[in-house]
Protein backbone atom coordinates (compact mmCIF):
# COMPACT_ATOMS: atom_id res chain seq x y z
CA UNK A 1 0.00 0.00 0.00
CA UNK A 2 1.17 3.71 -0.54
CA UNK A 3 1.50 6.78 1.36
CA UNK A 4 -0.56 8.57 -1.06
CA UNK A 5 -3.78 5.94 -0.31
CA UNK A 6 -3.79 6.84 3.51
CA UNK A 7 -2.65 10.71 3.30
CA UNK A 8 -4.73 13.81 4.22
CA UNK A 9 -4.95 15.72 0.98
CA UNK A 10 -6.78 18.51 2.40
CA UNK A 11 -3.78 20.46 4.04
CA UNK A 12 -4.48 23.72 6.29
CA UNK A 13 -1.10 25.39 6.51
CA UNK A 14 0.36 28.61 7.67
CA UNK A 15 3.17 30.98 6.46
CA UNK A 16 6.38 31.85 8.56
CA UNK A 17 5.02 35.14 9.60
CA UNK A 18 1.84 33.82 10.78
CA UNK A 19 1.48 34.22 14.85
CA UNK A 20 1.25 31.76 17.24
CA UNK A 21 -2.55 33.06 17.84
CA UNK A 22 -3.74 31.88 14.34
CA UNK A 23 -1.93 28.51 14.94
CA UNK A 24 -3.98 28.20 18.13
CA UNK A 25 -7.19 28.96 16.47
CA UNK A 26 -6.47 26.38 13.96
CA UNK A 27 -5.70 23.65 16.27
CA UNK A 28 -9.24 24.68 18.04
CA UNK A 29 -11.31 25.02 15.00
CA UNK A 30 -10.21 21.79 13.07
CA UNK A 31 -8.90 19.36 15.82
CA UNK A 32 -5.82 18.41 14.35
CA UNK A 33 -2.47 17.84 15.76
CA UNK A 34 -0.04 19.15 13.24
CA UNK A 35 0.52 22.35 10.87
CA UNK A 36 2.48 22.42 8.08
CA UNK A 37 4.13 25.64 7.69
CA UNK A 38 5.29 26.97 3.72
CA UNK A 39 8.02 29.94 3.17
CA UNK A 40 6.63 32.17 -0.01
CA UNK A 41 7.24 30.41 -2.79
CA UNK A 42 5.16 27.72 -1.32
CA UNK A 43 7.46 24.75 -0.22
CA UNK A 44 7.57 23.18 3.20
CA UNK A 45 9.57 24.98 5.44
CA UNK A 46 8.43 23.30 8.80
CA UNK A 47 5.96 21.79 11.20
CA UNK A 48 4.38 23.02 14.32
CA UNK A 49 2.49 20.69 16.52
CA UNK A 50 -0.36 21.66 18.76
CA UNK A 51 2.48 20.44 21.81
CA UNK A 52 4.71 23.02 20.38
CA UNK A 53 2.00 25.46 20.69
CA UNK A 54 0.94 24.51 23.85
CA UNK A 55 5.03 24.57 25.35
CA UNK A 56 5.10 28.40 24.17
CA UNK A 57 1.81 30.01 25.22
CA UNK A 58 0.56 30.89 28.74
CA UNK A 59 -2.30 28.95 30.52
CA UNK A 60 -4.06 32.63 31.01
CA UNK A 61 -4.19 33.26 27.55
CA UNK A 62 -7.51 34.42 26.88
CA UNK A 63 -8.74 34.64 30.07
CA UNK A 64 -9.30 37.57 32.99
CA UNK A 65 -5.71 36.66 34.50
CA UNK A 66 -4.03 37.56 31.07
CA UNK A 67 -0.63 39.25 31.35
CA UNK A 68 0.73 41.65 28.36
CA UNK A 69 4.00 39.15 28.70
CA UNK A 70 1.35 36.47 27.45
CA UNK A 71 -0.42 38.28 24.61
CA UNK A 72 3.55 39.37 23.61
CA UNK A 73 4.34 35.38 23.67
CA UNK A 74 1.06 34.76 21.25
CA UNK A 75 2.43 37.36 18.97
CA UNK A 76 5.28 35.49 18.18
CA UNK A 77 5.79 33.86 14.99
CA UNK A 78 5.63 30.29 13.72
CA UNK A 79 8.87 29.98 12.07
CA UNK A 80 10.11 30.97 15.69
CA UNK A 81 9.03 27.26 17.26
CA UNK A 82 8.45 25.41 14.24
CA UNK A 83 10.59 21.85 13.83
CA UNK A 84 12.99 22.84 10.92
CA UNK A 85 14.36 19.73 10.41
CA UNK A 86 11.91 17.81 8.88
CA UNK A 87 11.63 13.91 7.99
CA UNK A 88 9.50 13.79 4.86
CA UNK A 89 8.04 11.29 1.85
CA UNK A 90 6.71 11.13 -1.66
CA UNK A 91 3.29 9.38 -2.08
CA UNK A 92 4.78 6.74 -4.04
CA UNK A 93 6.66 5.54 -0.63
CA UNK A 94 5.37 2.04 0.62
CA UNK A 95 3.37 2.48 4.20
CA UNK A 96 6.31 0.01 5.63
CA UNK A 97 8.62 2.97 4.31
CA UNK A 98 6.39 5.19 6.25
CA UNK A 99 6.50 3.14 9.42
CA UNK A 100 10.21 2.79 9.47
CA UNK A 101 10.92 6.77 8.99
CA UNK A 102 8.29 7.36 12.30
CA UNK A 103 10.18 4.21 14.16
CA UNK A 104 13.96 5.73 13.62
CA UNK A 105 13.09 9.37 13.62
CA UNK A 106 10.50 9.49 17.04
CA UNK A 107 8.27 11.46 14.60
CA UNK A 108 4.79 11.82 14.95
CA UNK A 109 3.92 13.14 11.09
CA UNK A 110 5.17 12.57 7.93
CA UNK A 111 4.71 15.36 5.29
CA UNK A 112 4.61 14.31 1.79
CA UNK A 113 6.09 16.43 -0.50
CA UNK A 114 6.53 16.60 -4.12
CA UNK A 115 9.54 16.95 -6.32
CA UNK A 116 9.63 20.66 -5.83
CA UNK A 117 9.05 20.44 -1.86
CA UNK A 118 5.35 21.70 -1.86
CA UNK A 119 3.48 19.93 0.42
CA UNK A 120 0.97 17.67 -1.16
CA UNK A 121 -0.21 15.45 1.96
CA UNK A 122 0.35 14.47 5.33
CA UNK A 123 0.06 11.04 7.23
CA UNK A 124 0.34 10.53 10.95
CA UNK A 125 1.22 7.97 12.94
CA UNK A 126 -2.68 7.91 13.95
CA UNK A 127 -3.61 7.14 10.05
CA UNK A 128 -0.74 4.05 10.59
CA UNK A 129 -2.93 2.55 13.54
CA UNK A 130 -5.71 2.65 12.17
CA UNK A 131 -5.40 0.54 9.12
CA UNK A 132 -3.77 -2.17 11.23
CA UNK A 133 -6.49 -2.08 13.59
CA UNK A 134 -8.83 -2.31 10.71
CA UNK A 135 -6.60 -5.09 9.37
CA UNK A 136 -6.44 -6.40 13.04
CA UNK A 137 -10.50 -5.92 13.00
CA UNK A 138 -10.96 -7.86 9.92
CA UNK A 139 -8.94 -10.99 10.46
CA UNK A 140 -10.72 -11.17 13.90
CA UNK A 141 -14.29 -11.64 11.91
CA UNK A 142 -12.89 -13.45 9.22
CA UNK A 143 -11.49 -16.24 12.05
CA UNK A 144 -15.62 -15.85 13.47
Amino acid sequence: MKIETLMTKSLITLQLDDDLNKAKDIFATHNIHHILINDDEGALAGVITDRDLFKQLSPTIGTSKETPRDITFAQQKVHQIMSRDLISAQKEQSINEAVLLFHDNHISCLPVIDEKSRAIGIITWRDILKVIALQYRRKLSNQN
